[in-house]
């Protein structure tokens, strides 16, 4: 089916001197913030340094600010879900993908089973685990080394380097994975897998251990932003309809069952991860992620929430965000002439 021709409209974010002046400062506002707990899903995850704090900013131009921690390295964990639904979009087009998962909000905890029950076909979203499990069985390959493989290569093109495995994380994930297990045994069962169940799990479980920094999210937050290209290396990872749809998917689901307060508060596609790792992104110009490993209720990074609020303002990101156009002449009152004379 031939789409009508799609007029984008974007905006530019401050200059960098000012961006960096912003992240600075939120830097300062909130890395001293106590409040949340770090994760226990996984016992590796718990040992993360609960003082922990970085932000990175990458503009679709390729410029990066930085403040506090933005080079250390942890788990993406869930931050891996958009991307590899990115993956999923490239091998099978976006409608095919969208059928099989689906990409209605669950509004339950990511790891819940009631959606699963709910739908016969198994359908839930590519944001929650059962539906990113699902995601994850999309990837093409021999096996599991060769689905691994490429699904490995794709999260480091949007990444801009090659990423690695947490070995450590990865252990402590594959002894305690009973729940994703288990997911993916009542999909199989509704027919919304493709392969072996636990083969899905395995690299499922992989690519959520595998070790990002903050940069890298930024990073690869950018990718989509600047559809599809990654901005550092200047290489296409995935085309521009690939990239709206998994914004789209991020804004619907991203964080959870607190998405929609997110979009109220925030205004713009996120996406985030236990091991404390949010990427936010305002298309056309940039991405922003943060980390932190002390943890709401829901899952969410307290320190990365507040910061990414304050810069969403400061640094207009904001993709709901407008303002009065500038005023132009009154029309004529009716019955009086307009100034052409007609």
């Amino acid at each position: 089916m031939n789409e009508e021709p799609r007029h984008v409209s974007t905006g530019m974010l401050p200059a960098r001197e000012t961006t960096q002046a912003c992240l600075d400062e939120a830097y300062e506002l909130f890395r001293a913030v106590p409040d949340g707990g770090v994760s226990t899903v996984y016992p590796a995850l718990a040992a993360a340094g609960p003082h922990r704090f970085g932000l990175a900013l990458v503009a679709v131009t390729g410029a990066v600010a930085t403040a506090g921690d933005a080079a250390h390295s942890f788990s993406i964990m869930s931050v891996a879900k958009p991307f590899v639904f990115a993956l999923a979009c490239e091998l099978h087009g976006v409608e095919r993908v969208r059928r099989l998962v689906g990409v209605n909000a669950t509004g339950m905890a990511f790891d819940s089973t009631v959606p699963l029950e709910r739908d016969p076909r198994g359908r839930t979203n590519p944001m929650v685990n059962a539906g990113a499990i699902a995601t994850t069985s999309l990837v093409t390959g021999r096996g599991v080394e060769e689905r691994w493989e490429a699904l490995r290569d794709a999260l480091s093109q949007f990444a801009g380097r090659r990423l690695e495995l947490d070995e450590d994380v990865l252990r402590s994930a594959r002894a305690t994975n009973h729940r994703n297990r288990a997911l993916a045994n009542m999909l199989a069962a509704a027919g919304a897998l493709d392969g072996q169940a636990m083969d899905a799990v395995e690299v499922y479980t992989r690519q959520s251990c595998l070790s990002v920094t903050t940069t890298d999210l930024a990073v690869m937050g950018a990718t989509l932003a600047d559809g599809g290209t990654n901005p550092l290396t200047g290489r296409r990872v995935v085309d521009p309809e690939t990239a709206h749809a998994t914004l789209a998917v991020m804004t619907i689901a991203g964080m959870y069952e607190t998405s929609g307060d997110w979009l109220f508060d925030v205004g713009m596609p996120g996406k985030s991860g236990i091991a404390g790792g949010l990427v936010t992104v305002s298309p056309g110009k940039g991405a922003l992620a943060t980390s932190s490993p002390l943890l709401d209720g829901a899952g969410n990074s307290v320190r990365g929430q507040l910061a990414t609020r304050h810069l969403a303002r400061r640094l207009g990101l904001d993709i709901l965000a407008s303002e009065a156009a500038p005023s132009s002449p009154e029309p004529p009152v009716s019955g009086e002439p307009s100034a052409s004379g007609t």
